[in-house]
């Protein structure tokens, strides 16, 4: 429960400047990594969508431009959820302050569930993802976007330069929480090693769970059929 309640009000602290960041460090290319991994789920008029670890909705709001109309946003962090609701006036009232493992939405309620680099915040994953299969329909997918190691020596090394040096300082100086912007880097190490999202979604039920490399190998889209 510590690591949520660290997590939570991390993210409430560095909400203000989020976007400008995301798209800062990313070089822009986030928007191509949401849309593409919409694209691989096929999301389309009729999905019905959850997007979990939501933030400021960069997710939702890509899948509203691919048509999705009926989507709910989920996250733990109040002033990321704000600022959500000022940014797409069509996603008031349909937002909760929640974390992944304790959704209150009924059993089978959803047909697409999306993550954009939010499950290695998650306090149980296992959990969360038990959680994703209750709430999914029948051959619902969920769609996890998430930053990975590349295998290739020369990438990783410059990724590892990267994240360790560059990213920390520009987004603490711009934030002004250099906390924040260590914590993010060194999680992305941390779930690498430890975690194999493909197993642990496996383990929850889902099936044909396929992971598709974005970058050079940098993110990766995981999906799951329920």
């Amino acid at each position: 429960m510590e690591k949520k309640v660290k997590i939570r009000k991390m993210f409430d602290r560095i909400a203000f400047r989020y976007d400008l960041l995301n798209h800062l460090l990313s070089f822009g290319i986030d928007f191509y990594w949401r849309k593409k991994a919409l694209q691989l789920a096929e999301v389309n008029k009729d999905s019905v969508l959850l997007d979990v670890a939501c933030g400021t909705g960069d997710f939702a709001i890509q899948a509203r431009k691919m048509g999705v109309e009926k989507i709910v946003g989920a996250d733990f962090s109040y002033n990321m959820l704000n600022l959500f609701n000022k940014k797409s006036d069509w996603i008031q009232g349909k937002t909760i302050q929640m974390a992944a493992e304790l959704l209150p939405l009924k059993n089978e309620s959803v047909t697409d569930i999306t993550v954009a680099f939010g499950v290695r915040n998650f306090y149980n994953i296992p959990e969360a993802f038990d959680n994703f299969f209750r709430i999914l329909s029948p051959d619902g997918k969920v769609i996890i976007l998430e930053f990975r190691m590349p295998s290739n020596f020369f990438m990783r090394f410059l990724y590892k330069f990267y994240f360790k040096y560059i990213l920390p300082f520009v987004g603490g100086l711009i934030s002004r929480d250099f906390k924040a912007y260590k914590y993010l880097p060194d999680s992305v190490e941390e779930f690498d090693e430890k975690v194999n999202l493909k197993e642990l979604l496996t383990s929850a039920g889902f099936r044909e769970v396929k992971s598709t490399p974005l970058t050079f190998g940098i993110v990766q889209v995981v999906i799951g059929l329920k």
